[in-house]
């Protein structure tokens, strides 16, 4: 049986993760794949947005900080696009590639669509793996 409670929490720390706050979504969703393994596809999708929505919430901070120079990470942001934002999966550099994205303005539905690409091909792996591994 799939839980609201669980599915909430989990929505939350994937949120939290996504933001400079401390949170831990892919634990999370292991728990609840650990504890409900009927609720794969609510978990992925609840994960998926959860952390994808805390991503624009820091693209958006990053649209309001003030012009300064640009360093090199933002060159090379600036040089790949938006399609760079399918790396904001990874920890600290996902966070600041999100800033980074609303500091360059960047048109939202790219960023939202390459975002979520991202986030959710990393919870698809670490789905998968958890399976495997518990299967092996």
């Amino acid at each position: 049986m799939i839980e609201p409670a669980w599915l909430s929490g989990l929505f939350a720390s994937a949120f939290l993760s996504a933001t400079l706050l401390p949170g831990n979504s892919e634990a999370a969703l292991l728990a609840y794949l650990h504890f409900n393994s009927q609720g794969l596809i609510p978990a992925l999708l609840v994960v998926t947005a959860g952390n994808t929505l805390g991503g624009l919430l820091t693209v958006w901070m990053g649209r309001r900080l003030p012009a300064a120079p640009k360093g090199k990470a933002v060159a090379w942001a600036e040089r790949i696009g938006p399609v760079s934002l399918l790396l904001t999966w990874l920890p600290v550099v996902g966070d600041v590639l999100c800033g980074v994205a609303g500091w360059l303005r960047w048109p939202w539905r790219q960023v939202a669509l390459w975002m979520l690409l991202g986030k959710a091909a990393r919870y698809l792996v670490l789905a998968g793996a958890a399976s495997w591994l518990i299967g092996a």
